[in-house]
């Protein structure tokens, strides 16, 4: 579960937490924050990111490829209602381009992929 809650400073710093890690989210100072953190979005983004590099590694190492990095890119900008994610993925080792194409497509199997592929539902409640 994560939780979030108003980081003790910062006007609008909130501290994210799983139990075990955190991390802090805020806004630009152009939107009144202090630039302290992930800006929402920005957490997104990076939960694609780091989803498929680690699917990619977890796959080339099962498959024994000599792959020893995996550097993900994703940017994003929204239009006409529509948010759209941009990733560029750099695979770093000396693989074969059919190795290549194969880790590219593993990438579309990332379990965060799959969920922002399809269809979201947010159940929304007062906590008593």
């Amino acid at each position: 579960m994560i939780t979030v809650h108003k980081a003790a400073d910062g006007k609008l710093k909130q501290h994210v937490s799983n139990g075990r890690n955190e991390i802090y989210s805020d806004e630009p100072e152009s939107v009144g924050g202090d630039d302290q953190g992930f800006a929402p979005h920005d957490l997104l983004d990076a939960a694609l990111g780091s989803c498929t590099a680690l699917t990619v590694t977890m796959v080339a190492r099962r498959k024994q490829m000599p792959l020893t990095d995996v550097r993900v890119e994703v940017s994003h900008d929204s239009a006409d209602g529509v948010y759209r994610m941009h990733r560029q993925i750099e695979l770093v080792g000396a693989l074969s381009d059919e190795q290549k194409t194969y880790l590219l497509g593993i990438a579309n199997k990332c379990p965060v992929h799959k969920t922002l592929s399809g269809k979201i539902e947010i159940d929304t409640a007062l906590k008593a």
